[in-house]
């Protein structure tokens, strides 16, 4: 809602109607909802606020009182508090102008599966990172250059698997594999695919933006949803992510240790004592 995407134009006079016609890509929708968050987070019991464009042009805006259908109408202020305009709240830029993606959105410039998977959940209403559009590559076939001929490996029944040679033939490949031999070049690069795989960079984009889903997504859709992971770096990602879901959970609950993080005050009179070299070598 607060990004505008879902969001429709309040009541405004005529005369601000008037100055904000020539004024582009403002969220003058936004505005008065805006207005009146920052004016309670700021603690001001005015509901006059300042709308600044660029570093000259600023409008000096009013909140009137809620209507019967709850609508609070924006309006010019005619009337400024002591010390005028430069004791009044700044609405931020982020909340004055139309976020670009979503103009792109409207102007039909992109669609939501180009932004990013947190951006489009914002903007889009239902969109969800999982039901995007994956590359070609994830969900289909992948060759693979084995014994001088070209294999495919692909999911079957959920699981990445070599499916140009017969599972007698794999049985061995992994047996030899478990006593340190060199598998075929099929299993090579599956095993590459679950330890160290080179889409190991957007999964981790998407983990340290808190895109579970769509990580996941990206996992499943190459390794198959059944897949076990084996020991390497995108175990660790995955886990590492996990653990800090785990952390972050229990300091909401206000569940965490009290002392986490905190340096013992021994440390700190140590640490002291060291940053006095010259006070030291004087006794």
């Amino acid at each position: 809602m607060r990004s505008g995407a879902e969001s429709g134009s309040p009541p405004l006079d005529p005369e601000l109607r008037t100055a904000v016609m020539e004024l582009d890509h403002c969220a003058v929708d936004r505005w008065a909802s805006e207005g009146e968050i920052l004016c309670q987070a700021e603690g001001r019991p005015t509901t006059t606020f300042v709308v600044r464009f660029g570093a000259k042009q600023r409008v000096v805006l009013d909140l009137a009182a809620a209507g019967a259908d709850g609508t609070r109408t924006l309006r010019i202020a005619s009337e400024y508090p002591i010390g005028g305009i430069s004791v009044l709240p700044v609405l931020p830029d982020a909340a004055t102008y139309v976020l670009p993606d979503l103009a792109l959105l409207r102007a039909g410039a992109i669609t939501a599966d180009r932004l990013h998977p947190l951006v489009a959940s914002a903007l889009v209403p239902g969109y969800s990172s999982a039901d995007a559009p994956r590359a070609p590559d994830q969900t289909g076939q992948r060759s693979v250059e084995c014994r001088g001929e070209q294999h495919r490996i692909g999911l079957v029944d959920g699981v990445l698997a070599a499916l140009d040679h017969d599972p007698a033939e794999i049985r061995r490949e992994e047996l030899l594999a478990a006593l340190s031999g060199t598998p075929l070049p099929c299993l090579q690069a599956i095993d590459t695919a679950h330890r160290q795989p080179d889409w190991l960079v957007g999964v981790r984009e998407r983990l340290d933006h808190g895109d579970i889903a769509g990580a996941l997504a990206i996992v499943e859709g190459l390794l198959g949803p059944e897949a076990l992971l084996r020991d390497g770096a995108l175990r660790d990602e995955l886990a590492a992510a996990a653990r800090r879901r785990i952390t972050h959970g229990l300091f909401r609950a206000g569940l965490s240790e009290s002392g986490m993080g905190r340096v013992p005050p021994q440390s700190r009179r140590s640490r002291d004592r060291r940053a006095h070299p010259r006070n030291a070598a004087s006794h």
